[in-house]
């Protein structure tokens, strides 16, 4: 049996029950065999893979916290700090009630890969809780924010594990969040990322992960000697990386004509209207029937559809497993160039490969969205330096790294024969940096 294969096999039996990241180990090391196969001496004898598929620390609590009518509920949370062999923990924090360990594992073992893709120095984590901040008032979700960190501060700090927003997580849980780790450890640090520009957030973190998905996909377009510009491009979701992603792509010149939330989606002949979508989505809070009501050109449909409309590119930016078989299928017999991640893994592993194998330009959410996390280390960055810097700075770093993103992954999978197989490519270019690292750091 291969070192690949020993090891899958190990991870799965150690970690009963965990399907999501059973299936993220399978797919990395899968992808990673032709790199460890060419080093699997050194490999085997310093057991990198083992150690690189276990979790530095796994952190499990309880969050207690009184709703409103006086009721005291409890959550579980989680913290996995997963590998700082090249700078500290960072990753989000996620909070939906799907949330187990597996998927925050799932979720941490991925934000290894993309943190190292990013040149940056940051470590790869993740954490959240099964709390769902729907319907619930302003003081409950301060309530539970508070108890949380008041558990998981004894974990984090800025040299050591910078946690930031995901699924749930957003601007008012991470303002809370910081406030009662000030208040608890009486320091003014840069533990979390993504907060308010007044007490030090970054420009341009809004936009980043839609951007960034445009760098790199007008990246991957020009090495293959296609231009951007007049291209017909279709979006799932509306929620800041859809938004953010559209914006950019018309700065671009291309032309987006779909857009869709957990209700429906639109289509819009003449290009979704940013403005209109942003007003919304961002300040209504509305459903996107609104958008078709108040635009003659959009039509409004119900469910999903969003992949069987001609486009040259596709950019799913909703959730995970939105782009399955079926829509790959619509994507190439409709003339599709290339298909971008905006999302974490919202492509199927079926539709992936049946999209490689007809010949469409794919590139892997670990290396596509990589703009959010990489704007959360320049945030990290400007804090440590008592800095703000413009929006302009901020976005010109941000393009130039997820250039070079590409042109790493491109090179990586040139470099073992699989040119043009930007996933592997990612995950090889990911993992050179982290196991050099690991190798030269010793057994710890």
């Amino acid at each position: 049996m291969s070192y690949v294969d020993e090891v899958i096999e190990l991870i799965v039996k150690q970690n009963p029950g965990e399907a999501e990241f059973h299936q993220a180990v399978k797919e990395v090391l899968e992808s990673l065999r032709v790199v460890v196969e060419r080093n699997e001496e050194v490999y085997r004898r310093e057991a990198l893979l083992e150690r690189l598929c276990n979790p530095e620390r796994q952190i499990k609590f309880r969050v207690p916290w009184v709703d409103d009518k006086g009721q005291v509920q409890v959550n579980t949370g989680y913290r996995v700090q997963f590998n700082s062999s090249i700078g500290p923990y960072k990753g989000g924090l996620r909070l939906h009630p799907s949330v187990n360990i597996g998927i925050i594992k799932f979720l941490g073992f991925e934000q290894v890969f993309k943190n190292s893709l990013t040149g940056l120095p940051i470590g790869g984590g993740k954490g959240g809780s099964d709390f769902d901040p729907k319907g619930k008032s302003d003081r409950e979700v301060m309530a539970f924010c508070q108890s949380f960190i008041t558990e998981l501060y004894k974990y984090i700090g800025a040299d050591t594990d910078v946690p930031a927003g995901d699924i749930g997580t957003g601007g008012r849980e991470i303002g809370y969040m910081f406030g009662q780790y000030k208040r608890i450890r009486g320091a003014y640090e840069g533990v979390l990322t993504g907060k308010g520009l007044s007490y030090g957030g970054s420009l341009a973190r809004t936009e980043a992960t839609g951007f960034g998905l445009l760098y790199l996909t007008d990246e991957m377009l020009k090495a293959n000697k296609i231009d951007i510009a007049g291209k017909t491009v279709a979006i799932s979701g509306s929620g800041n990386v859809a938004i953010y992603a559209a914006k950019k792509a018309h700065e671009l010149k291309a032309k987006v004509v779909t857009v869709s939330d957990s209700t429906g989606w639109i289509y819009d002949s003449e290009g979704i209207d940013i403005d209109l979508l942003k007003e919304i989505k961002e300040v209504r809070r509305a459903r996107l029937t609104e958008y078709a009501a108040a635009r003659k050109s959009a039509e409004y449909h119900e469910g999903t559809g969003v992949w069987t409309v001609k486009c040259d590119i596709a950019l799913p930016c909703a959730t995970q497993n939105e782009l399955n078989l079926d829509d790959a299928k619509a994507l190439v017999a409709n003339g599709c160039l290339a298909v971008a991640e905006g999302a974490n893994m919202p492509t199927t592993l079926e539709a992936t490969e049946y999209l490689q194998k007809n010949g469409v330009l794919f590139a892997p959410g670990k290396a596509a969205n990589a703009g959010g996390v990489a704007t959360s280390a320049l945030e990290m960055t400007q804090n440590s330096e008592r800095l703000s810097w413009t929006f302009e700075e901020v976005d010109a770093k941000l393009k130039q790294i997820m250039v070079n993103i590409f042109h790493n992954l491109d090179e990586a999978a040139k470099e073992y024969g699989v040119e043009g197989n930007y996933v592997i490519g990612a995950n090889i270019a990911g993992f050179m940096k982290v196991a050099d690292a690991m190798i030269a750091q010793g057994v710890c």
